[in-house]
């Protein structure tokens, strides 16, 4: 769930990128790196934090150039803690080459390994997007011979990027003395666009994860990337687009829908915010055919991403609408915090109840999911404190049965409420008076009533349809292993990295 964004502009790109990661930070509170091209030179600054504590003036002037790359992430392979896990990652031959990505690749181990047998590549850490630099490093050595590139050359390497690397990524890079290159993995797992903005001196290029990156940055959003196309901009900003997949297949991951995106951004020309309102709606036929409506007093949010669906739902019912818990914006997520008692006491931080919304009443409260379950439990809880005499649950995403592999940071089975339980015994868990789930097809319809053209979808945790095909019982079991492990302690971890890198010439 990282967010990235690439620039090629006619000026400066340091505070652009900037700018944008703040418009993308919900997708990534863990670290934030900016890179940029500055000739044939990349300067970089990266490092662990929010986008605000990573940089400081001294650090944005030592970013010059009129094109770059920045990410702001959250792991799903390597570490939270250190800088060198952060991207953007570097590589010097051939060409010198930058990279951000956003997702997971399934078969990173493997790669990594014939990354030193075969191709005497060495990898330095225990992330995937490093793995997948050197992947693109390769295929562009093996293209070029070492000597120079074309566009056509480039999309030649991407292909062989897709043939070898399998899972979700959406990629953003910078070739030393070349331009921009950014693709998406050929199911379109991960979202990635691109927009324009016109000026005197030129056309400027964007490529983000949200449009929301783009607009509030004053570009015009053009379209999505698609599943298996790669683009490239030059940096005489000329602009240029191939299919590099030979069967690709539009399959967005349905939680950004849920959850995930911002409700202002447009993905795979689906307004998040309008399938959140159709969530809502599919929402309250579930609760009508399961509670009692004249016994529900009250509809409530859990904010912030549930207050669409929330306010849908109340409407189609006829139902009063209330705002009974005030959140605190500068406590990070708990779904992205490491351990329980964290988590546990992270809601009470961020989370406060109005008492008098609450007091002698029926509540029906309405979140966007559940996954653990120590968030919505926590919640039943503090509105019975608060005084309500029932306390109804309703998600307007179905339960989370199963691990996601392709990019969400979504915990063990043993650690998800719903992979061993039944609804009766999830709500008997959480303490709810009745507990209402969104269904699977109805979730897809919400998405799919806005754009017939998406058939498919990646829901893997709700459903258990790994779509890559290359999932097994194994792999999971594996993955889960290497989770529960414990971490390796390092003595004395960077919490910011600068570079400047002169790349060697081809």
């Amino acid at each position: 769930m990282c967010g990235i964004v690439g620039v090629v502009a006619t000026t400066p790109v340091n505070q652009l990128l900037y700018d944008a990661l703040q418009l993308l930070q919900h997708r990534g509170q863990d670290a934030a790196g900016i890179a940029t091209a500055d000739g044939n030179r990349f300067r970089m600054h990266k490092g662990s934090g929010l986008v605000r504590d990573v940089f400081r003036t001294r650090n944005m002037r030592s970013l010059p150039g009129n094109s770059g790359i920045a990410q702001v992430r959250y792991p799903t392979q390597g570490s939270a803690i250190s800088a060198e896990e952060a991207q953007p990652f570097y590589v010097n031959a051939p060409f010198g080459i930058m990279l951000a990505h956003n997702g997971n690749l399934t078969n990173w181990e493997q790669l990594k390994d014939e990354m030193f047998r075969i191709d005497r590549r060495h990898i330095n850490t225990n992330s995937d997007s490093e793995v997948l630099l050197n992947v693109l490093a390769h295929e562009l050595q093996l293209v070029s011979e070492g000597l120079s590139l074309d566009p056509a050359a480039i999309f030649k390497a991407v292909a062989g990027v897709h043939r070898r690397v399998r899972g979700s990524y959406a990629v953003v890079a910078e070739i030393a003395g070349y331009g921009l290159l950014a693709f998406r993995d050929p199911f379109g797992i991960r979202p990635l666009c691109f927009g324009v903005l016109e000026t005197d001196l030129g056309t400027e290029y964007m490529v983000a994860s949200e449009s929301v990156a783009l607009e509030g940055m004053g570009f015009r959003f053009v379209r999505d990337v698609a599943p298996g196309e790669a683009i490239f901009i030059d940096f005489d900003q000329r602009f240029y687009s191939q299919q590099c997949a030979r069967d690709p297949s539009l399959n967005p991951c349905i939680f950004e829908y849920v959850y995930l995106a911002r409700p202002d951004s447009l993905m795979d020309g689906v307004s998040v915010y309008s399938a959140r309102l159709r969530l809502g709606e599919y929402l309250a036929d579930q609760v009508r055919a399961r509670v009692p409506l004249g016994d529900i007093d009250v509809v409530m949010p859990i904010p912030d991403s549930s207050r669409p669906a929330a306010m849908q739902l109340a409407n189609k019912l006829n139902l009063n609408y209330r705002e009974g818990f005030i959140k605190n914006r500068y406590i990070g997520r708990t779904f992205i915090m490491p351990g329980q008692a964290v988590r546990k006491k992270s809601v009470r931080q961020k989370l406060n109840a109005i008492g008098v919304e609450f007091k002698g009443k029926n509540v029906l409260l309405v979140d966007d999911s559940i996954v653990r379950g120590t968030t919505s439990h926590e919640i039943v809880q503090m509105a019975r404190d608060a005084g309500a005499r029932k306390v109804y649950f309703a998600s307007s995403a179905p339960p989370v049965r199963f691990p996601n592999v392709y990019g969400i940071d979504m915990p063990t089975r043993s650690e998800l409420i719903a992979a061993s339980r039944d609804d009766e015994a999830i709500r008997r868990e959480i303490g709810a008076d009745a507990l209402v789930y969104q269904q699977v097809e109805d979730l897809k319809r919400a998405v799919r009533d806005y754009n017939p053209r998406l058939t498919n979808f990646e829901a893997s945790c709700f459903d258990g349809v790994y779509i890559t095909g290359d999932v097994t019982p194994e792999y999971l079991d594996r993955i889960e292993r290497a989770r529960l492990a414990p971490a390796p302690q390092d003595d004395a971890p960077r919490s910011q990295l600068s570079l400047a890198i002169e790349p060697v010439d081809a």
